[in-house]
């Protein structure tokens, strides 16, 4: 018998401690009629029946057979379908897998569906969750041509009935509309606009009273249901809600004045408190201690104080992962605060698939607003995250991104717009284009000017401060100065005269006044800076380190590189002790220890923390980054100064490739990385190939206002050591081979006290 004729409309395979499922499905299958404007249609099953029988459901047992038998093969081969009942049993079962095997030998493994009552899909997959596999074999793996299960996996049509899946109705509806050919959108609707007419027929036949009536009684049902609903709801809320006071309200409270030994408590104590009592006082109310957790971690993270932070956000994504029936964007959200400390901590690996899960969770529910809007936020720190990781094409189209869906949800300006503007123009800038990231900036200045009006506001005084640090970049000292204090003036009106923001504020200052060449100017605001760092935040803390560094490049900026050293090591001491594991900045400023050792002559030293850096940014970024690239021109540096020049030249022109490839040809480290390149060729002895290099080099640094004055003056150097080695041979030409040459071979690196260093 053709398939297209056949005697069944469908065999149904199912494991016998199933039989409830098996005979609640057989008979909503022969009792099902189809709408009636689809009857008669031609699909790929045929033209639509009446109706959906005869249904083959297997009664007999098999336990004493050997294989499936001549009644079963012969009805198996008479079904224009297969509809298997999935659960562990039936995962289990030696005959519902045998009958799967001989369907798709009939090749009509695409006419086999599924109905999911128990278990899990797939679940053989996952270690120590064997048992719970709901799928037989044979539906997990195609037939081989030798018609024996191969190694190819496949994928079932399935439709769900466990609660909180599909539901009975909607699976019967969607295993239906299989064996029909038919799309499970358009007979649902079909099955609706039927229940709507039946329902109209049945009221408008009621009489009158009884119309009333049961009009009442549904109402009522409905009301008190949705009263009990919203009854629940608030409990739970206010439950939540009364366990979150008492916890703030004890963590404040102290009953026992010695408690306090007369000290003052400070807020980093009582969220020390709180953190330590999150554990005990919560540990019967999971939701309220994973949103706890959450909060403090964020304060902590807030506060710089990473290493506290980082544990509670990874308990507050466990609790809520395992908070099963929970809203899952609560867990996204966990998600990307953890996204954003595991940035701060460059952590880079471990944060991507965080940011991912969120940025796969928010996507999953397309119309809800609420997951729309944090999936912008998520593609938000994604972008900052690819920018850390100087993946700067990756970052901006990431933030485009997320600024396009801000923009979608909440108009053109908005406080969230302005501020992926504002990170987007600083993607394009680390990138290399500082020209076209200055529009971008102006534009969430302006942005932040409409949303605040003349009142100052914290991300105000941000955005300055950043169209500031570009103009710097771009050498305008003057309109950096200008929106420098700007921004500094109004955080003293938000925060007053000693605060973070304020010690930000002097050091920025500074390094401008330090790059324009004021550096008695300079120096009063870095250590004004430093003072307040200090006693805001103590002696162990990044931003400490950060203020030594940045006094560091003042003291060698003035020609004191003894003390340039020492303050820039006790900046590297505290950045080891705050990041002790591998971090961006210890890289960075070991990177720079290491080329002012090479300036100086301290070419053993300074080979060791060269090397570190690089080792670091390496593991940290891959050979591909910009930093490993910075820290392969200063190991070029060092090793034309040693006269090791064919490592010098691969260094160069390794960095070389890198910028190129990461900024472009003309940008300023581009160049630096050529000078080198030059330098090494010089001490080769290929002047002609030196040249070139050198004299475009000196070019691009002199155009460039963004690149640090020590490339110029080293550039110069390499230059006139390579005219003097060109006039040097050209002399030797013209004397006789016993004429004296020269007694020492010329140097390449200049003296460290004669030498301007870039900020």
């Amino acid at each position: 018998m053709s398939v297209d004729q056949p005697k069944y409309r469908a065999f149904l395979s199912y494991s016998h401690r199933d039989a409830k499922w098996a005979g609640w499905l057989h008979k909503s299958l022969e009792s099902y009629r189809p709408p009636k404007i689809l009857v008669g249609t031609t699909t790929v099953r045929g033209p639509v029946p009446k109706r959906l029988t005869p249904i083959f459901r297997d009664r007999e047992e098999l336990a004493s057979a050997t294989d499936l038998g001549t009644v079963i093969n012969a009805a198996l081969q008479q079904s224009a379908c297969q509809i298997v009942i999935c659960s562990p049993q039936a995962a289990k079962s030696r005959w519902v897998n045998e009958e799967v095997i001989a369907f798709k030998r009939l090749g009509r493994e695409d006419r086999i569906f599924c109905l999911i009552v128990g278990g899990e899909p797939n679940a053989t997959d996952q270690p120590g969750r064997g048992d719970e596999e709901c799928f037989p074999p044979a539906l997990r793996f195609r037939l081989g041509a030798d018609g024996l299960l191969s190694d190819a996996r496949t994928e079932p049509i399935a439709a769900d009935a466990r609660p909180g899946k599909d539901g009975r109705q909607a699976a019967k509806l969607k295993v239906i509309a299989g064996v029909l050919g038919v799309g499970y959108d358009a007979l649902r609707r079909r099955e609706a606009q039927r229940r709507n007419r039946r329902l109209f027929a049945l009221a408008c036949g009621a009489i009158a009273g009884m119309v009333v009536t049961s009009g009442l009684a549904g109402y009522a049902l409905i009301q008190r249901a949705a009263a009990r609903r919203q009854t629940v709801r608030a409990e739970a809320e206010a439950e939540t809600a009364k366990q979150t006071t008492k916890f703030m309200v004890d963590l404040f409270k102290i009953s026992d004045p010695s408690e306090a030994r007369g000290n003052t408590v400070t807020a980093r104590e009582m969220l020390d408190k709180g953190a330590a009592r999150v554990d005990v006082d919560l540990a019967q109310q999971p939701k309220i201690q994973a949103t706890l957790m959450d909060t403090l971690g964020t304060v902590y993270m807030g506060l710089g104080l990473y290493g506290q932070a980082r544990p509670l956000l990874d308990r507050a994504v466990a609790t809520r992962r395992s908070q099963i029936g929970d809203d899952p964007l609560l867990l996204s959200d966990s998600l990307r605060h953890l996204g954003v400390v595991l940035t701060r901590q460059a952590q880079f690996d471990a944060a991507e698939p965080v940011y991912r899960e969120a940025i796969r969770l928010e996507s999953s529910r397309p119309k809800d607003r609420a997951a729309r809007a944090q999936l912008a936020s998520s593609l938000y720190g994604y972008g900052v995250l690819l920018a850390r990781q100087g993946r700067y094409v990756d970052a901006q189209k990431t933030l485009r991104e997320a600024l396009a869906r801000q923009q979608a949800l909440y108009g053109a300006v908005n406080p969230d717009v302005a501020r992926t503007l504002k990170e987007l123009a600083q993607a394009v800038a680390d990138g290399g284009d500082l020209k076209a990231a200055l529009p971008l900036m102006q534009s969430a200045v302006a942005m932040q000017r409409a949303l605040r009006g003349n009142e100052p506001h914290p991300d105000l005084a941000e955005a300055i401060n950043n169209l500031a640090l570009l103009h710097q970049l771009m050498g305008d000292y003057g309109e950096s100065e200008k929106f420098y204090l700007e921004s500094m003036a109004m955080k003293r009106r938000l925060y007053g005269d000693k605060h973070p923001e304020i010690a930000n504020a002097l050091e920025n200052l500074a390094s401008a006044m330090q790059d324009k060449g004021d550096l008695a100017g300079a120096e009063p605001l870095y250590q004004q800076a430093l003072v307040m760092w200090r006693a805001l935040l103590g002696d162990t803390h990044p931003e400490v380190a950060n203020a030594l560094h940045n006094l560091a490049s003042l003291q060698y900026d003035r020609g004191d590189t003894r003390q340039a050293l020492a303050t820039q090591r006790e900046s590297l001491a505290i950045y080891r002790k705050v990041f002790p594991q591998d971090h961006p900045t210890v890289a960075f400023v070991l990177n720079q220890i290491g080329f002012w050792l090479t300036m100086s002559g301290e070419y053993g030293e300074a080979d060791r923390d060269i090397q570190q850096a690089l080792a670091m940014r390496r593991r940290l970024l891959g050979d591909g980054n910009p930093s490993v690239a910075s820290s392969e021109v200063v190991l070029a540096t060092l090793q034309v100064a040693q006269h090791h020049y064919p490592e010098a030249l691969e260094s160069a022109r390794g960095a070389r490739d890198v910028y190129t490839a990461a900024l472009s040809a003309t940008h300023w480290r581009s160049a630096v990385a050529m000078s080198a390149q030059g330098a090494a060729l010089t001490g080769l002895g290929r002047y002609a190939e030196a040249e070139p290099l050198l004299t475009q080099s000196a070019a691009i640094l002199a155009k460039d206002g963004g690149a640090p004055p020590v490339f110029r003056t080293l550039n110069e150097r390499y230059l006139d050591t390579l005219h003097r080695r060109e006039q040097h041979a050209s002399e030797l030409k013209l004397m006789s081979s016993a004429a004296p040459g020269e007694p020492t071979q010329p140097g390449l690196i200049p003296p460290a006290a004669r030498q301007p260093s870039g900020h």
